[in-house]
């Protein structure tokens, strides 16, 4: 036992940055927000504490814990970004357009406008605003007189689930909306690399240069984008590794043969290290265009520390690189560990490089078959370590993704993409064939996709992954990579445990049998065949409940929404009772008090009950088979 401790010390550095990241997810998981005074204090003295020496282990690993948590909290309330308090129609107001985010049927705004003009605090607030008429008269840095409407960022319709309140306050976004009118105030004569961006965007006119060179995330058309997600290839459409690793190989490869071909250079040093440099600019600009995403960010830190290994003759491919490249986002925003981009990008990294730098796999003498088995390994590999955090976002595991990655990716590697990049920057002369013969190849590749999406299930739809769950796959996965063995496999032991009791955990997860949204405007119960019914078919300010609420369910989001019949105004639903009209509400509320088959009344109107408050139920909430309620947090620094 000494022996197998002592093994594993040469790991310990690779836990910190899951012991930070652990940290700042239970902060975000709280009920409520903990005490900020004395927050930025802790984390300063928990940052000193973990860079001590002589410290024992344990007692660092709870330093580094604490940290996290301190830190996401200190980040969280010093950004402070303004937040409306209430949904505004007929806003109108001036500003600067900040950015512009081109999607398949409509076209958002980023504008820029003073917060106290939407009576949300001070200094400059950020708005998105749908625009569904655009033209290109509006550009980058534009000073724009808007009317339309403004809705607070939605929080999570049900606990566990994706809080887009939360997303858009670290995103620095204030409010969503819609442009009814728009003029333009003032021409802009700044340039800057958004302005680069449109006009890039201008020019080749493609979505397949906004997806794969500009970062645009929502170009790709929306059927499109299921098709893709249904084979597996889906992170095309977001810049990462994949396409740090295409554009920065050619970028070497152009630049190797520049500099070996002057030799004032190679006499003296070798030319692979002025090539690593240029490439590393050129990576550096792509970056920037692309739109700075986490992925992408997380992407162009593995390749810095890769070309470093490189340059001084280092290992340029460890788990210490990734752990490292993992503290560094963290430090720039604590809350990057909570969204999925972040968590697809590093499970699949650590997975590969844990594959081929540990295991070691044996590899066919043959060249073609020791390609065709690398990839294969690659893709099963790729797929296994990224499956629970796919399934808790998407709800869904593509089952021939190691098909679209074996058969597609190639296409999109060594075609499509090569050819997309070549027309963006020809297209600036006029010349579009490029992009033209792009798009062609796009076609033929998107028809063998559906194939294969049409297979028989090429989706499988999964149960709720609660955070538990989730815990424990990634637990299950860090000793699988972290633990370094002697002689019996206690990696692969404790992974198969902690997976199993995952896989349990999910299954004994209840479902909810009702459904509240946060102002008690939209609910929603199971029926007897296990299918939601809604109090009302359609809710524009509760939009995305429909959708979450029957993901949920673990039913399909596509379907109409089946309204549930009431009875002069009241929902009788086992012994929950729901009234949404004022008149129904208060011929029944006496009867309801009194009546002992009734243990929750859930209404749109604010009841004063003081002798009934023990079945008043308020706010956003869920209500499980054993009659147990879990209310929403919506009462964090983000909402």
């Amino acid at each position: 036992m000494r022996d197998f401790i002592d093994n594993q010390y040469q790991n310990l550095f690779l836990y910190v940055p899951f012991l930070m990241a652990f940290g700042a997810a239970v902060y975000f998981a709280l009920p409520t927000e903990p005490d900020f005074m004395f927050m930025p204090i802790v984390t300063i003295i928990m940052a000193g504490c973990m860079l001590i020496k002589r410290i024992p282990v344990i007692l660092r690993a709870v330093f580094i814990f604490v940290f996290g948590f301190c830190w996401a909290c200190t980040y969280t309330h010093a950004i402070n970004t303004p937040k409306i308090s209430r949904d505004m129609h007929n806003v109108q107001t001036i500003g600067t357009v900040e950015n512009i985010d081109f999607a398949d049927d409509k076209t958002r705004l980023y504008l820029s406008i003073p917060a106290d003009d939407i009576n949300a605090g001070v200094g400059n607030a950020v708005v998105r605003m749908s625009w569904r008429d655009a033209d290109n008269n509006i550009s980058i840095g534009d000073k724009v007189s808007v009317s339309g409407g403004l809705f607070m960022p939605s929080s999570a319709y049900v606990p566990e689930t994706f809080d887009y309140a939360r997303w858009a306050y670290f995103n620095n976004l204030t409010a969503i909306g819609y442009v009814k009118d728009i003029k333009v105030i003032q021409k802009t004569e700044q340039n800057n690399i958004n302005t680069l961006r449109n006009f890039l965007h201008v020019r080749a006119n493609s979505f397949l240069g906004d997806s794969l060179i500009l970062g645009y995330k929502n170009a790709v058309p929306k059927d499109d984008g299921k098709i893709w997600t249904a084979t597996g290839i889906g992170h095309v459409w977001s810049i990462s590794g994949f396409h740090m690793t295409l554009v920065g190989g050619w970028l070497f490869a152009f630049f190797m043969l520049i500099f070996r071909s002057v030799p004032y250079i190679t006499r003296r040093i070798p030319a692979k290290i002025p090539a690593l440099c240029c490439a590393w600019f050129g990576l550096g600009f792509y970056l920037i265009l692309s739109g700075l995403d986490v992925a992408t960010i997380r992407a162009f830190l593995m390749t810095t520390l890769v070309f470093m290994a490189f340059i001084f003759g280092r290992n340029a491919i460890s788990l210490r690189n990734i752990a490292l490249a993992f503290c560094l986002i963290f430090l720039i925003n604590p809350h990057f560990v909570m969204q999925a981009g972040f968590q697809l990008s590093f499970s699949a990294v650590f997975g590969l490089v844990w594959l081929y730098s540990v295991v070691k796999p044996k590899m066919p003498k043959n060249k073609f078959l020791k390609i065709i088995y690398a990839c294969v390994l690659t893709s099963v590999v790729a797929t296994v370590f990224t499956a629970p955090f796919v399934a808790t976002h998407f709800g869904a595991i593509p089952i021939y993704s190691i098909i679209g990655n074996l058969v597609l990716l190639p296409i999109f590697s060594f075609a499509i993409m090569p050819l997309v990049l070549i027309g963006v920057v020809t297209s600036l002369f006029g010349v579009h064939a490029p992009i033209d013969i792009a798009h062609m190849i796009y076609n033929w590749t998107r028809n063998m996709a559906i194939v294969i999406s049409e297979m028989p299930f090429s989706n499988i739809s999964v149960p709720h992954i609660s955070n538990v769950a989730l815990m424990c796959f990634i637990v299950a996965f860090m000793a699988l990579v972290f633990i370094k063995p002697i002689k019996v496999k206690v990696n692969y032991i404790l992974f198969g445990i902690l997976v199993s009791i995952g896989v349990i955990t999910v299954y004994m997860t209840p479902k909810p049998i009702f459904y509240a949204s946060h102002d008690n405007e939209l609910v929603a119960f199971v029926d007897d065949d296990g299918r939601l019914e809604f109090n009302k078919s359609r809710a524009s300010n509760h939009y995305f409940a429909f959708d979450t609420w029957k993901a949920r369910n673990n039913e399909p989001t596509d379907t109409p929404n089946k309204r549930r019949k009431h009875n002069q105004g009241v929902y009788h639903y086992k012994n929950i009772v729901y009234i949404q009209k004022f008149v129904p509400l208060m011929n029944n509320i006496n009867k309801l008090c009194n009546d002992d088959d009734v243990r929750y009344i859930v209404s749109y109107f604010k009841i004063d009950a003081p002798k009934c408050e023990h079945k008043l139920l308020r706010g956003g909430f869920v209500i499980y088979p054993d009659n147990s309620v879990k209310f929403i947090q919506n009462n964090r620094w983000w909402n």
